[in-house]
């Protein structure tokens, strides 16, 4: 994949930013057993999955990953997961996703999951962009990084173009 743009960070950047996190989710949830990882879209589930290794190596935390569809141009429409909700009740979960750009997607995440009882909600992004209109935050980020709403941020997580971009 060819990516144009001003590369922010590097693969290894990522990854030590991944492991920083882990670090930080693990201590939110040291007094856990289990912990949900839910992965918003392709990049939030292929990020997710790469905090959950992280988590791994350093915890022993028992992960239950979900993997949650979302209409990013209609959020409040239909919104999908691999797991029941039901399954999920009474756990710690973390909702991962790429960008956190206006937040539209994060709420609308965040408040599928209070359709069931929780015993706490985190959410991790790999770049927030302070762009927010709706009331949520990243509890976890790897980069905060404030852009003009013209510029674009693409985050590839896989090959040779890995790395975070600022066109």
């Amino acid at each position: 994949m060819i990516t144009k743009g001003n590369k922010i960070k590097d693969s290894q950047d990522i990854l030590s930013s991944i492991r920083r996190i882990a670090f930080q989710v693990y201590e939110i949830n040291i007094e856990e057993e289990y912990l949900v990882i839910v992965g918003v879209g392709d990049r939030g589930g292929l990020l997710s999955e790469m905090l959950g290794q992280a988590l791994v190596s350093i915890s022993d935390l028992k992960l239950k990953y979900v993997n949650l569809t979302i209409d990013k141009a209609k959020p409040y429409n239909n919104i999908q997961s691999n797991v029941s909700l039901e399954s999920l009740k009474n756990q710690s979960i973390v909702i991962v996703d790429d960008v956190l750009n206006t937040g539209s997607t994060l709420i609308h995440a965040v408040s599928y999951f209070l359709q069931i009882p929780v015993k706490r909600i985190k959410t991790a992004v790999m770049v927030n962009r302070n762009h927010k209109k709706f009331p949520i935050k990243a509890d976890f980020k790897g980069l905060s990084l404030s852009t003009s709403v013209n510029e674009h941020i693409t985050v590839h997580l896989k090959g040779d173009s890995s790395g975070i971009y600022l066109s």
